[in-house]
Parts: structure tokens; sequence; C-alpha cells
């Protein structure tokens, strides 16, 4: 198969996955309440659970994910432009066959947050000798 074939399946799956992550987050977002006077605030019906609130540690445009494999799981809070990383789109795609698109809160990925962790310092190394 040719280069070019396999960068544009790359980019093809890349897409695919960004476009089903997409409707997972609109579907998310609908279902969330709306923003009290305070806009840190989000005001729910008593009968929610607690666990259920966004956290304030995520901003417009970040989105929480947790690294689940080996010890103790990490929680990390990403920017939106992470979707068009092929690293971590390659970890979505694990985490969609081991996981599939139930997952509620936080997204679940299946690796050691010491290798989320190295993706992001890889991306931040890539940015900064641009």
């Amino acid at each position: 198969m040719s280069v070019k074939m396999q960068n544009w399946e790359q980019s093809h799956t890349g897409l695919v996955l960004l476009r089903l992550l997409m409707k997972k987050l609109k579907r998310v977002l609908r279902e969330l309440p709306s923003r009290g006077p305070d806009q840190n605030v989000v005001e729910f019906d008593g009968d929610v659970e607690e666990t259920k609130k966004i956290p304030k540690d995520v901003k417009e445009g970040h989105f929480a994910v947790i690294a689940v494999k080996g010890g103790k799981p990490k929680r990390f809070i990403l920017e939106l432009s992470y979707l068009r990383n092929p690293a971590f789109l390659r970890l979505l795609e694990q985490a969609k066959e081991e996981y599939g698109f139930q997952q509620t809160g936080a997204l679940a990925v299946p690796c050691q947050p010491e290798e989320l962790q190295k993706i992001l310092e890889d991306r931040i190394k890539k940015i900064a000798s641009a």
C-alpha cells in the first residue's frame, strides 16, 4: 500500500473517531442543565447525583480524560485540540474497542498515566520546536 493511501486512511480514521466523539459530546451537552446566574455554577434537580456536576477545573474548550491502566487512575484536563493528535486518536480507538461509547463522565482511556503524559509532552515539544 502506498504511503499516500496509508496517510489518507489514518486521516480518515481520525476524522471518523472525531465525528463519533463529537456526537457523544453533543448528546452529553444536550442533557446538561442550563447554567445559573453564576456561570461557574451548574444548577441541577435535587435527585441528580453530586458526581454529575461539571468540575470547575474543566474550562470551556477542554475535556477530562482518565488514564486507567496500571496503578492508580490519573485524571487529565486536555484542550480540544488534542482531538487532532494522532497518538491521542489511537488511544481513543483503543477506548472505543475496550469500553464502547457508553461511558459517562470523564473519558477513560486504556493506558497508563505515564503514557498519556508522554503524549502530552511530545505535543508540547513539537509545538515549541515549530
